[in-house]
Parts: C-alpha cells; sequence; structure tokens
C-alpha cells in the first residue's frame, strides 16, 4: 500500500471514529478514568462544612483564624494500547478483519484520550514485542499510533501476552490505562489435553493455555496499572459454517487441517467449546480485576462500548 493509501484509510478511520466519539462516548471517558491523586491548588477561608482535616495550620497561625487546603484532581493520565499483531488478528469471514477492528477500537480510545489533553502510548506485539511508541500528546501523534495499528507489518506470527506486559511493567513506570486489544488466540507449542488429536480445534486449545499462562502476569500488571481487556473475535471462530469440507490452516502456527463442517454435530461440538471459552475467558478476567469487553467483526461495537463505560461508571460512584 502506498503511502498516499495509508494516509487517506487512517483519515477515514479518523472522521469514522471521532464521530463515535463526539455521538456515543460524549465525556465517558473524562468521567470513568481517574487521575494518579489529587494536587494542592490553593488555600482559602475556612466554611462550615468543610473538612476540618484539610485545615492548613500554619496559614491558620499567621491569619488568627482559620484556612483549608484546597486540592484538584491530577487529570493528565496516560493510556497505553497493549494491540495483538500476531498472525491470527488477519482474519476476516466478513467486510472487516480482526485486525481493523483493534484499530478502530484503538482509535475511538486514543481520540478520546487526546480530548482530555491526556498521552498516547503503543506497544505492538506477537511472540515478542515488535513496536513501542513512548506516549505522547497530540493528533499527529495519535495518527501515528493508528496507522502502526491499521499498517504495521510483524516479523513474527505466534502470541505470547507475558512478555508484551513483562516490557510494559518494565518501560511505564508511572500508572497508566492499559487496554490490551487482542483475540487472545495463539501461544504456539501449547500443551493439548490428554488423548486429543492434534489440529482439531487449534484455536479452542490456544485460546485455554493462553487464559492460564497470562493469568499471573494479567493480574500483577493489574496491581501497578488500570488494565481493560478488549477480546476481538470472527464469528467463524465461534461458529463454523455449513460449507461441506474445508481446508483450514492455522495463521499462526502454519498447521493444516481438514474438517467437515457438514457435520452439524461437529458444528454444535465447536460451537459450545467456544462459547465455553469464551466465558471462561471472562471468568479469568474478573478474577484478575480486569474489566473487559467482548466484540465481534460483525457487530457494531458502539453499544457495546458505550454499555462499558456506563457500567464502569456506575461501578465508580458506587465506590
Amino acid at each position: 500500500m502506498s503511502p498516499r493509501e495509508i494516509l487517506k484509510n487512517s483519515r477515514q478511520l479518523e472522521l469514522r471514529t471521532n464521530r463515535i466519539v463526539t455521538e456515543t462516548l460524549a465525556g465517558q471517558y473524562h468521567s470513568v478514568f481517574k487521575g494518579q491523586g489529587m494536587n494542592f491548588d490553593e488555600v482559602r477561608e475556612y466554611q462550615p462544612g468543610d473538612d476540618v482535616r484539610a485545615i492548613d495550620w500554619n496559614v491558620t497561625a499567621r491569619m488568627n483564624h482559620p484556612f483549608i487546603k484546597k486540592f484538584v484532581e491530577e487529570r493528565e493520565l496516560t493510556l497505553m494500547l497493549v494491540v495483538d499483531v500476531s498472525g491470527s488478528g488477519l482474519f476476516g469471514s466478513r467486510d472487516q478483519s480482526k485486525r481493523e477492528l483493534a484499530a478502530e477500537i484503538a482509535s475511538v480510545l486514543a481520540f478520546s484520550a487526546i480530548r482530555n489533553n491526556d498521552k498516547v502510548g503503543l506497544i505492538l506485539f506477537s511472540d515478542e514485542v515488535e513496536k513501542f511508541i513512548p506516549p505522547r500528546k497530540g493528533r499527529s501523534h495519535v495518527l501515528r499510533v493508528i496507522r502502526e495499528v491499521l499498517f504495521f507489518e510483524p516479523k513474527r506470527r505466534g502470541t505470547n501476552l507475558n512478555q508484551a506486559l513483562e516490557f510494559l511493567l518494565r518501560v511505564q513506570s508511572h500508572k497508566s490505562i492499559t487496554v490490551i486489544v487482542s483475540d487472545f488466540l495463539g501461544s504456539p507449542g501449547a500443551p493439548r489435553r490428554a488423548g486429543e488429536k492434534p489440529g482439531v480445534w487449534p484455536h479452542m486449545m490456544s485460546l485455554e493455555s493462553l487464559a492460564q499462562a497470562s493469568f499471573t502476569m494479567l493480574r500483577q500488571t493489574n496491581r501497578k496499572h488500570d488494565v481493560v481487556a478488549v477480546q476481538v473475535a470472527d464469528p467463524h471462530e465461534l461458529e463454523l459454517p455449513n460449507l461441506g469440507r474445508l481446508i483450514f490452516q492455522d495463521a499462526e502456527t502454519g498447521q493444516v487441517v481438514e474438517v467437515n463442517t457438514g457435520d452439524a454435530r461437529k458444528r454444535a461440538a465447536f460451537a459450545e467449546r467456544q462459547a465455553k471459552a469464551w466465558q471462561d475467558m471472562a471468568r479469568l478476567f474478573r478474577r484478575a480485576g480486569i474489566d473487559a469487553m467482548q466484540l465481534r467483526t460483525d457487530q457494531d461495537y458502539g453499544p457495546t462500548l458505550a454499555k462499558f463505560f456506563e457500567n464502569r461508571e456506575k461501578r465508580r460512584l458506587r465506590g
């Protein structure tokens, strides 16, 4: 793709996602993500009802009547986008691939962040960290981030989320909003269940092993950062189409298998296993204390994203 086409596609994505930021989210990003603390602003005279713990005793002694310290919320945040660019992200049975959906979600969040004068950084990972863009502010910086998510060509095809999170903990010393955008498929060389034949459900095995292998690191990362997981999926990864015998090649391992999709029992078994895998992944995120959402390439992500922000704001207000 030529530089002109890349620029054109990036601008089209900017226009599309900016509309969602304006019409759907409308300030929710600001209300659900808090700064790192409170900064001192000024002192003012004590008024009935003020918290006596806020009294500035030095100023009070000098002025002979009480003054209190006034604080304001530290609003500047850093949004770190941790985006999976492994081989499985290129799959798309409809008009949009999972990689393209990931770019749209990253774009929505990045433009929400710069509207709040926050910094945005990017980590692209496969089974290694492929690219790191340090956090910065500004529209031109965000457009660069979006171009990388859309058009970066990774050197490797596998997936290793742990390496990406370890790298994040090394390079990002201050608390950030960390959004992991991935299909959470991959991990070549994952152990098979006893008696399971190679290549029967390669994505299913990968999902389970990746979930278990990453749990400790996910929980550790969430202790330091505010982690949000965005799981993207294609409908044909959840339910097989009825198209007779098909040859499948795993996008990450290169493994080739033949599946008879005309067998209703096999289709039903596949759908049942994938539905359970999604439920297990959602439970894993809850156990790690991580907010998560699950998105599909064949469904509008706007309502799911808005509902996520609404639920998170309700929990914050209750807390």
